[in-house]
């Protein structure tokens, strides 16, 4: 299939290509590892541990499911597409593999993404959310950014782990909604009042207290 974005995407890869640095190489390598396979493991591994220290079972399934589980689909995404990278050979090369889509940018996509997803619902302060959802949103723009910049991926191949790694936590979000809520008895349970034997309490006798009153005076 054609790609309509095939002039664009060489253009603006070419441009960068043409002026990298080996500053500029450093401080893209810096954002491009909030992608990477290795950061990724680090914390994927300290939330796994906390969760089931913490027994949070449907917690630890999602994450399993929504970030290892889009990542492995990227990669046979990427042995069905076979697009080859914008460069292959220079400098600053150290990548290998096919381009579409980029996994460092899904990886991204999907961790933080899902990350946002936990922390959300326990955030009521509208500042604290707005600085969690800035913060999520540009940790990935600055790790695709990095992806185009290095020459490692075409403008499409991060555009395509966006919008999929989006789309494949949305599908989590919903597949998984039933394992995170608790069931419930369609019919409600009805608490019935404990009914007690009448007690026999024994009443004495005005005339007889006001005679024992009397003969106390």
């Amino acid at each position: 299939m054609t790609n309509p974005f095939r002039s664009a995407d060489h253009g603006i890869a070419t441009w960068f290509h043409e002026r990298l640095t080996p500053a500029d190489v450093h401080v893209l390598r810096a954002f491009t590892d909030f992608g990477s396979g290795e950061w990724i493991g680090i914390v994927l591994s300290a939330l796994v541990l906390f969760f089931a220290w913490k027994r949070w079972w449907p917690s630890l399934v999602t994450l399993i499911v929504a970030v290892p589980g889009g990542m492995l689909l990227n990669e046979w995404l990427k042995l069905a597409v076979h697009r080859q990278r914008p460069f292959v050979e220079g400098p600053f090369v150290d990548w290998s593999g096919y381009s579409f889509a980029s996994g460092h940018t899904i990886g991204a996509t999907l961790l933080y993404g899902q990350l946002l997803l936990f922390v959300l619902p326990v955030l009521k302060a509208r500042h604290w959310r707005r600085l969690c959802i800035f913060s999520a949103v540009s940790l990935v723009l600055l790790v695709g950014f990095s992806r185009i910049a290095l020459g490692a991926h075409f403008l499409t191949d991060v555009l395509a782990a966006m919008i999929f790694g989006t789309i494949w936590l949305a599908l989590c979000v919903v597949v998984g909604k039933p394992i995170r809520t608790p069931s419930r008895s369609p019919v409600p349970e009805v608490m019935l009042p404990v009914i007690a034997e009448p007690a026999v309490v024994p009443v004495d006798k005005p005339e007889a207290a006001s005679a024992v009153e009397i003969s106390r005076r």
